[in-house]
């Protein structure tokens, strides 16, 4: 099974930045369900550019904040959400070729991508930032 569950060892302590986490865990969550109930091709592509959307909302907003406590570690986080981006264009690009299995991939990448992202490195721009005084 898929689920994607928010845990507490998720939080960042900034609740904008926690429910932005969660906004992406539910859409992913609804993206895994239209792809269950076959609405694949209908579907699956505007849940997809959704979801990049509020990334692309979240990773802004993450940046700004970290750019504002001087966070050392801006660059290389930015680099992984660079990353992230690009993963996801190959996985749109392989299902546009026809790889039927692209989008199950693309879900469980993004689930892990996303769990170990969120307990390792927004965890330490997390503990910085509560240093410099955000919350």
């Amino acid at each position: 099974m898929f689920s994607f569950a928010w845990k507490s060892r998720y939080s960042v302590g900034i609740e904008d930045l926690d429910e932005q986490h969660r906004a992406i865990m539910s859409g992913l969550n609804d993206l895994h369900e239209k792809m269950l109930n076959g609405k694949v091709n209908e579907a699956v592509a505007p849940a997809i550019n959704s979801l990049v959307a509020v990334a692309r909302h979240h990773f802004t907003a993450e940046e700004k904040l970290m750019e504002t406590a001087q966070f050392p570690g801006l660059a290389d986080h930015c680099a992984r959400h660079k990353e992230l981006g690009l993963k996801v264009q190959e996985f749109l690009a392989r299902h546009d070729h026809g790889d039927v299995a692209a989008y199950s991939q693309f879900m469980y990448f993004v689930r892990d991508w996303m769990t170990k992202h969120m307990e390792n490195e927004d965890h330490a721009y997390a503990a910085w930032l509560a240093e410099h005084g955000i919350h």
